[in-house]
């Protein structure tokens, strides 16, 4: 039985953990924020990503980004400390320059490193249909965490390390541009005199992922989130500076820097909520209030 050590422990690191512990995997777990850990009850809770190390087969991080995952391996108690020479899986959404510094650093601690970010949110991880993106210097490596991966989804091999995470922010951003349209789209359409449930059950024919987000962009109901505002907010900042860096590429990603703002006047307000509280950019008097909860880590 693979010792796999799941760092991170918010809504999809949470969801990881229980699904690979209810498929037989010996399950540690470690979250900066040790209650979310314990109130898993799964596996072994432990102290530090570097007593997660120890030990471990396989580590997958799941964190909010590139910050934090070098805090997670670079940090005084963190996974290189522990001389870490394992599979590292690292399913966040971090981007390629992350992803490369992070291969590096692997490999001069004797570890592998297998970049797998996903497509879907915690319903799909506990259906096991997410789409992971897998990107690996050798496919000997992938092939190596394909049993853990399975459990969790359908494993896509985009091609070496930073390839995955450059194609997930390609992904994120599409899904930022499709649910700002439709926000758009769907006052423009009430604004005709049209019924809100005739324009969404419309729009999402055209763009069936939107069905997910139903309660939101018709009834203005945002929580629980599958995804958060300040979430997707990072990803586009992260997508824009990659667009961005391409020899004469600036001028031609002008809808996803369009997203990117719109996105963040909703964060300034309401950061927690879902993605599909994008409608409030369009509608002013349909702000929700949002829950006062702790932010997930």
């Amino acid at each position: 039985m693979k010792k796999v050590a799941v760092l991170g422990t918010g809504k999809m690191g949470g969801a990881i953990a229980r699904r690979l512990h209810a498929a037989g995997f010996d399950i540690s777990v470690w979250d900066r924020t040790k209650s979310k850990a314990e109130s898993l009850q799964v596996g072994r809770v432990v102290d530090s990503p570097a007593d997660a190390a120890r030990g471990a087969d396989v580590l997958i991080t799941m964190v909010t980004g590139p910050q934090a995952l070098r805090d997670v391996y670079f940090g005084p108690s963190g996974v290189f400390a522990a001389g870490a020479d394992s599979t590292i899986v690292d399913m966040s959404t971090v981007g390629p320059a992350a992803a490369r510094e992070l291969a590096d650093a692997a490999e001069l601690h004797g570890a592998k490193l297998v970049e797998a970010p996903v497509i879907g949110s915690t319903p799909a991880v506990n259906s096991g249909t997410l789409l992971i993106l897998a990107g690996a210097a050798l496919i000997e490596d992938l092939d190596r965490v394909r049993p853990v991966l399975q459990q969790l989804g359908e494993v896509h091999y985009v091609g070496d390390v930073g390839s995955a995470a450059t194609l997930k922010l390609v992904a994120n951003s599409f899904l930022g541009i499709v649910s700002a349209g439709a926000a758009e789209l769907m006052a423009a359409g009430t604004a005709q005199g049209l019924e809100p449930e005739q324009v969404f059950t419309v729009l999402s024919r055209v763009a069936p992922g939107l069905k997910v987000r139903e309660a939101g962009f018709v009834r203005n109901i945002h929580e629980p989130a599958m995804f958060a505002v300040r979430d997707i907010l990072k990803d586009l900042d992260l997508g824009l500076a990659l667009y961005q860096r391409a020899p004469g590429a600036r001028s031609k990603v002008p809808l996803t820097a369009i997203t990117r703002d719109l996105f963040a006047a909703v964060a300034s307000r309401a950061p927690d909520l879902d993605i599909s509280a994008i409608v409030v950019a369009y509608s002013a008097d349909r702000m929700p209030r949002q829950s006062v909860e702790e932010r997930p880590s």
